[in-house]
């Protein structure tokens, strides 16, 4: 027998790299003598041809003993930067600003010096005829049992359960594999699975009988556990270690205990937060929608150490209650009978209720066919009083059961559909007035503007309010007294943690005349004021879809204040009523009829600018039409009204969008005109903000939308262009940035941006590319160097090859429950909050900053993650520049919470979804072909350029 070196070359699949699988195998002496040389290279596919029996099963079995990658110039490139993001560590601390004490809603946890550690099990809990158990609450109450009934036979350890399949125990259990046998008595169950139906097969008589039997008797259940790791509570404890994947295990064991600790109080757990069923948390958003405040709570290993972050929260909820105050309320109608009970059914599937007559829960499957006075079963009715009872069938009504032979009074539900809560092929039909919809069921479809304006308004909590209701339901929660933390070691303060900010100074603004403008608490006013580049509005005209609007009242209301701040407005060409006989067409038709009165009489002479008013904005079947007809086909700026409100306020506002629409500047940095922001100045510099948005309006075949503007005009940080392509794929990471579709041709989004930088800014190539990227988590992030930023290299290197620009990728991230006040007097904190100490995460660049001002509830903070940093910012600079980027929103007069370019690419992507939308469904109609999910409306090349989202 001889050893043998293999070469085996295999082709990664969908991409250009190879790699070399090196192994030592023994083969016999007759195959080595037949080979010409002891070094192969082929396929796997391949080695069939070229071997057979167990030489080729040794070849497709060997164990790798040297691995390598042939590497492109982008491959190197992303491994560089992966490099750096992890060795980067953070630099010191910004030290700009006045310095301010705060309170933070993060709550010190103290640990034991010596902990046991963590172990991890699988399990797997089924039935006895063996299919897996599918609801979470029976698996909370089955491993509850279990717990219970084998105390001894698992050494008295506790446990923590997330409900589906992991379980961890503080230090290890007797066995690695362990099997038990749990009897659940059906009474804890609080409602039966199966039991009777109004089917005709038979009568709620004996399934009354039988639910008498299944409550006195016992489900059973097989519990399978198997030992997954151990994981290290060192790991936890000590700040000074990486943030290995180690680490974050032992924090999701902590966290399963705090949702394990909720759900026993059978709080409505989401993730890290819960709800409980407590009425004063409710509020109506409307439409049989409500609003629940809950509380977040999760561990988090900080720069200070291992802290308890703490939060109010809100979900929705479906209105609890009777079915039928719920559909009337989500429908708007005034009475049971003026229910849409088709638009019911689809609204009512899955929702679980409660009915009156017996008590018990059970989920909604559809609606009867006919009304409950012509739904008919067969009925196996008791015929005598003797022990042997005489049974007899009979077809009946679901009415004339509930009314003559249980006794039930109903009033209004003869002439209804029944709620059918059984199977397709067995039926249980129950009269809609006796159910009720089961409180604290998570309403997960997308909230109106309406809905999300009173979910807001009603939701937000000041400083003050904030601070004594979180010590209060901290102390409610009594977390120390949680025997799985005692066993940990584990004390959580309830006092506040004190850290230091600082305040920034806001920028100095220009307006027009060349004026100074310095912003107070964040805002500014343009009294006495003109904006620092306006435009002329010529050549325009005014469409009207709404009766109630007065719009020469409006348009010349208008054009007098934007005489004031320097806006010419030009009398309208025409103004365009709709006519009253199209009202009550179809959205695309009533567009396409007003587009052709408009044509008719300005053939001629082009629009510049069309203002338009509808009855109201996004919630208008009209909106996505006139955008889609304005914007992909016609190529005009437009600007949509839907209010006829005249208060400067409103117009202002208004004239600042048109502005922006048409290439103008309401206000510029200071040092943006005179060109001293540090680094970004003096060398060309692109500015990049990146959004995906996921269609959350129930069109789930509608893919998710991504958008990236990139900043144009060098050395403008004001002036922005959008580029929007559809995902491909349901997820957060970009797909669409290089899109190369020949040897020198490519199609992504990132090419088309840096064209128009180049163009715009005199034959500049950017040498430096800031990016903003939005919207994904911690977890994510090493998939966005290697996904997102090889993209972003291949989309350079195919422009020039030898062109090497210096990228710093920052991630903004406003889904976080981190909150501060003032300490004394408890207060929101000044805009230009910065905290870059203590409660910052461990071993990364990372800050939180609040430029803005609260106008309702506490203020949150943006939080910042620098990942990559090549150009070398300093802490002080790239603080500086993201608080400058919260003032070029050109739409307001005041900062807003996050940097412009991430605003701008989420209203982008809003917008074109819109267009999607209605572009979709108007090609849907009879006579035209259905489009394919990935196309995306092509924006008119006269609009392509311009801040068309604003």
């Amino acid at each position: 027998m001889h050893s043998l070196w293999i070469n085996l070359w295999i082709d990664l699949e969908r991409q250009t790299k190879t790699i070399c699988l090196q192994a030592e195998i023994t083969v016999s002496p007759g195959w080595h003598e037949h080979s010409s040389d002891s070094v192969l290279k082929m396929k796997p596919a391949d080695l069939s041809k070229h071997c057979a029996g167990p030489l080729a099963e040794q070849l497709l079995t060997v164990a790798p003993m040297r691995i390598e990658v042939e590497k492109g110039p982008e491959t190197e490139r992303v491994e560089l930067l992966n490099q750096k993001s992890k060795v980067m560590n953070p630099p010191c601390p910004g030290s700009k600003g006045l310095k301010i004490l705060l309170l933070t809603n993060h709550f010190k946890v103290s640990v034991a010096a010596k902990i046991p550690d963590f172990y991890h099990y699988n399990v797997s809990i089924l039935h006895d005829n063996g299919k897996l158990v599918g609801s979470s609450n029976l698996r909370r109450k089955v491993i509850a049992q279990a717990h219970e009934t084998y105390k001894s036979e698992l050494a008295e350890k506790s446990f923590a359960y997330d409900g589906f399949k992991n379980l961890y125990t503080v230090g290890c259990l007797p066995r690695n594999n362990l099997d038990f046998v749990v009897v659940l008595n059906a009474i804890s169950l609080k409602r039966v699975s199966g039991g009777g139906n109004l089917s005709g097969k038979e009568s709620p008589c004996e399934n009354d009988q039988k639910r008498h039997r299944l409550m006195s008797s016992a489900k059973t259940f097989k519990i399978q556990m198997s030992f997954v790791a151990t994981i290290s509570t060192q790991q936890i404890t000590n700040t000074t270690s990486e943030q290995g994947p180690e680490k974050h295990e032992g924090l999701k064991v902590l966290d399963t205990i705090l949702r394990q600790h909720a759900a026993k109080q059978e709080y409505l757990v989401l993730r890290q937060s819960y709800f409980s069923n407590d009425s004063k948390n409710f509020m109506d958003l409307g439409d049989g929608v409500f609003g629940c405040r809950g509380f977040s709570s999760r561990f988090q290993d900080l720069q200070g150490g291992l802290y308890l972050n703490f939060d109010v929260t809100t979900t929705t909820i479906v209105q609890p209650g009777p079915v039928i105050n719920f559909l009337i309320s989500h429908q708007n109608v005034s009475d049971p009978f003026k229910v849409d009970w088709l638009q019911a059914k689809r609204t009512l599937k899955n929702l679980r209720i409660k009915v009156a007559h017996n008590n018990r829960e059970w989920r909604i499957t559809g609606l009867s066919e006919k009304s409950c006075k012509q739904e008919k079963f067969w009925c196996k009715l008791d015929g005598g009083s003797n022990q042997v009872a005489l049974l007899q069938q009979k077809e009946m009504t679901v009415y004339d059961y509930f009314t003559k032979v249980l006794g039930i009074s109903l009033t209004y539900s003869a002439d209804l559909p029944c709620i059918d809560a059984g199977k397709p092929c067995r039926p249980t039909y129950f009269p809609v007035e006796l159910c009720s919809l089961v409180s604290l069921q998570h309403y997960k479809k997308a909230l109106t503007n309406h809905q999300r304006r009173m979910r807001v308004s009603k939701s937000s909590i000041q400083p003050e309010e904030l601070y004594l209701v979180l010590t209060n339901e901290l102390r409610h929660c009594n977390y120390n007294a949680d025997p799985l933390l005692l066993s940990c070691g584990l004390s959580i303060s309830n006092s506040y943690t004190q850290v230091e900010g600082r305040v920034l100074s806001a920028p100095r603004l220009k307006v027009g005349n060349n004026e100074d403008l310095i912003p107070r608490h964040a805002s500014w006013s343009f009294k006495d004021k003109k904006l620092v580049e306006p435009k002329r509005v010529q050549c325009w005209a005014v469409v009207n879809f709404s009766s109630q609007h007065y719009t020469r009242n409006f348009c010349q209301e208008l054009a007098k204040l934007g005489a004031k701040i320097g806006v010419t407005l030009d009398p309208p060409v025409c103004v365009f009523e709709e006519n009253p006989q199209y009202r009550k067409k179809p959205p695309h038709v009533r567009v396409e009829k007003m587009c052709e009165q408009i044509s008719s009489k300005v053939r001629n002479n082009p629009l510049y600018f069309v203002l338009c008013f509808l009855s109201e904005k996004r919630q208008s079947p009209l909106y996505g039409y006139w955008k889609w007809k304005s914007l992909a086909e016609v190529g005009v700026p437009n600007q949509c009204l839907a209010n006829d409100r005249v208060d400067e306020s409103y117009l202002l506002h208004v004239l600042l969008k048109i502005n922006a629409k048409l290439g103008g500047f309401n206000t510029r940095l200071a040092s943006e005109m005179t060109r001293t922001i540090p680094w970004v100045s003096k060398i060309p510099t692109m500015i990049l903000g990146m959004e995906v948005m996921p269609c959350v309006d129930g069109q789930s075949e509608l893919p998710p939308i991504a958008a990236v503007v990139g900043s144009r005009q060098w050395p403008s940080i004001s002036c922005y262009r959008a580029s929007i392509h559809t995902q491909t794929r349901n997820d957060q990471m970009m797909d669409s940035l290089f899109r190369q579709v020949s040897q020198q041709e490519d199609k992504g989004m990132i090419r088309e941006l840096l064209m128009d930088f180049y163009a715009s800014s005199g034959q500049k190539k950017p040498a430096q590319i800031i990016i903003f990227r939005n919207g994904l988590s911690t977890t994510q992030f090493n998939q966005l160097l290697n996904n997102e930023m090889d993209q972003i290299f291949k989309a350079c290197k195919l422009l020039d090859e030898t062109w090497c620009p210096k990228f710093t990728l920052i991630i903004s991230e406003r889904s976080h429950h981190t909150k501060f006040i003032k300490a004394s007097p408890v207060d929101n904190v000044p805009p230009g909050t910065v905290v870059d100490k203590k409660i910052c995460h461990a071993k990364c660049n990372n800050f939180f900053l609040c430029p803005h001002i609260a106008k309702k509830g506490t203020a949150r903070p943006t939080h910042y993650h620098v990942l990559l940093d090549e150009i070398g910012f300093s802490s002080d600079e790239i603080q500086e520049l993201i608080h400058c980027l919260s003032y070029v929103y050109q739409k307001s007069t005041t900062a807003i919470s996050e940097v412009a370019p991430i605003r701008y690419a989420r209203l982008a992507a809003a917008q074109m979804l819109e267009l999607f939308k209605s572009d979709k469904t108007r090609k849907m109609y009879p006579g035209n072909r259905i489009p394919s999910p990935s196309e995306l409306p092509k924006l008119h090349k006269d609009v392509r350029s311009s801040m068309f989202f604003c």
